[in-house]
């Protein structure tokens, strides 16, 4: 079998020099799975994945990451010398952002750009050239074969929830106008994340998010959109990969990817949902009745899922 190299830009912050980008989601050595090897910056791959790239626009318009940022100078990149002389049909792009109301605009602009770089493009929305749901990666620092074969760590606590305090357009804010409330009705979870708000009764920030999950029954896994049938994020696949039975509030894309009961679903962020939390989180009750269907769900993220996989299955085809 011939393994093919796969190399991959972003406009993500810090993954431009990620030589070992994703190797943590498969347990053979230097980012290989099945027929390929995840090369992030390979000088001659066989495909390239533009993973969320926000093409240069006109000075006029902004792009997803941009238009919340201060203005910064600098030169402007040409698309054409980063491909790495890939050809067109092996080029693929994976917008992996909400369509928030905010940024629509410049998503719409994105997948007009890419049509002249790739030979396939989508994203989690109902415009994208292909709809379909993101490909899961996570977030934890632990092995691969760590994930796959670690029974529940002993549980200690409750509920956890790890988040920021990004408000930046109106879903973020609804998300923190939620955890004013919770803490307000003093629901009792333990508080995780990075510029958090001051009034934030919080436990500190995380160099890996196992340890702010592991070792709870529960987990708030709340997405900034739950408006299409495609969007779901690491949200749900972090808090899963760590033994939790997810409280999630999202669309319905985790209904179709998912076995039933492995995660709960949160009714909406209001007194509703407030309610909701209070109950399922004051015993552990509902975890020891899921933990099958947790055990089943981490298989098929791992495996199934997995955007190495995805990538497997995708390139198999040429």
């Amino acid at each position: 079998m011939t393994i093919k190299t796969i190399g991959m830009i972003s406009s993500y912050r810090g993954l431009e020099k990620r030589c070992d980008w994703l190797w943590q989601q498969t347990p053979h050595q230097f980012g290989t799975w099945g027929n390929i090897r995840m090369q992030a910056i390979a000088p001659n791959p066989d495909f390239l994945l533009m993973y969320q790239v926000d093409f240069p626009k006109p000075t006029q318009h902004k792009s997803w990451l941009d238009s919340f940022r201060k203005k910064q100078h600098k030169p402007e990149v040409k698309v054409n010398s980063l491909l790495r002389d890939v050809p067109k049909e092996k080029i693929i792009y994976l917008l992996r952002e909400p369509p928030l109301d905010e940024v629509v605009e410049f998503t719409k602009q994105n997948y007009q750009e890419a049509h002249k770089y790739c030979g396939y493009i989508s994203g989690p929305d109902d415009f994208a050239p292909t709809p379909d749901y993101m490909p899961a990666i996570w977030y934890h620092s632990n092995s691969f074969k760590d994930l796959n074969e670690m029974p529940p760590a002993e549980k200690m606590s409750s509920c956890s929830w790890i988040t920021s305090g990004i408000s930046r357009t109106v879903k973020h804010r609804q998300r923190l106008n939620f955890l004013q409330s919770l803490q307000d009705n003093e629901i009792k979870f333990d508080l995780y994340g990075r510029d958090l708000p001051t009034w934030a009764n919080k436990s500190g920030e995380l160099s890996n998010k196992w340890y702010g999950m592991a070792p709870y029954y529960y987990n708030l896994a709340i997405e900034n959109y739950a408006e299409n049938n495609w969007y779901v994020s690491e949200k749900l696949w972090d808090s899963l990969l760590a033994w939790c039975l997810p409280i999630y509030y999202g669309g319905p894309a985790a209904d179709k990817l998912l076995p039933p009961g492995s995660f709960l679903r949160l009714p909406s962020l209001d007194e509703k949902g407030i309610a909701y939390i209070k109950e399922m989180t004051s015993s552990p009750d509902a975890w020891y009745q899921a933990k099958e269907a947790i055990a089943e769900a981490r298989q098929i993220i791992l495996h199934k899922l997995n955007l190495l996989n995805w990538l497997s299955e995708y390139t198999a085809k040429f």
